[in-house]
């Protein structure tokens, strides 16, 4: 393995369903299916992602999950590459997000699991006027902001 990648093991209310909507947005197949599990490293994200059957839709609670890629062009050939595979797409270019700017763009799993692609543009603290106007927000809302920018759709 020549990069780290991030193992995350999800269990899935429908394993059909849940496969075949990560070949789409991943863009690969499995490496590994066995019953009631799959697993993919995709080749563009340092990720290994494995799913298992078992569980209830709605059941557990993930707020999202996301890929950091290195740069603006790398998201957005995955957002062409999951578009054209026909997945809807929330997108979200130069957006203020987590005490940083990104690009990045959503897609939501069949379970709900909100997926994030994004690369970091710059970080916010490096900016003395978002500095200045964040400091001169109320505090209860400078914490609400932070508490709830990472949140998918906000």
């Amino acid at each position: 393995m020549s990069t780290p990648r991030v193992h995350v093991h999800m269990t899935v209310s429908d394993l059909a369903k849940s496969r075949a909507f990560y070949e789409t947005f991943l863009g690969v197949s499995p490496v590994k299916v066995k019953p009631g599990y799959v697993k993919f490293l995709p080749p563009w994200g340092p990720l290994n992602l494995a799913l298992s059957d078992g569980r209830a839709a709605g059941e557990g609670h993930v707020n999202h999950m996301g890929v950091q890629l290195p740069s603006r062009d790398d998201v957005v050939t995955q957002l062409e590459r999951v578009k054209a595979a026909g997945l809807p797409v929330r997108e979200e270019f130069g957006v203020d997000c987590c005490h940083a700017n990104q690009d990045k763009f959503w897609v939501e799993d069949p379970d709900g699991v909100e997926w994030e692609i994004y690369v970091l543009n710059h970080d916010l603290e490096d900016e003395s006027p978002a500095l200045e106007r964040e400091s001169q927000a109320p505090r209860g809302l400078r914490l609400a902001k932070a508490a709830t920018c990472c949140a998918p759709g906000t």
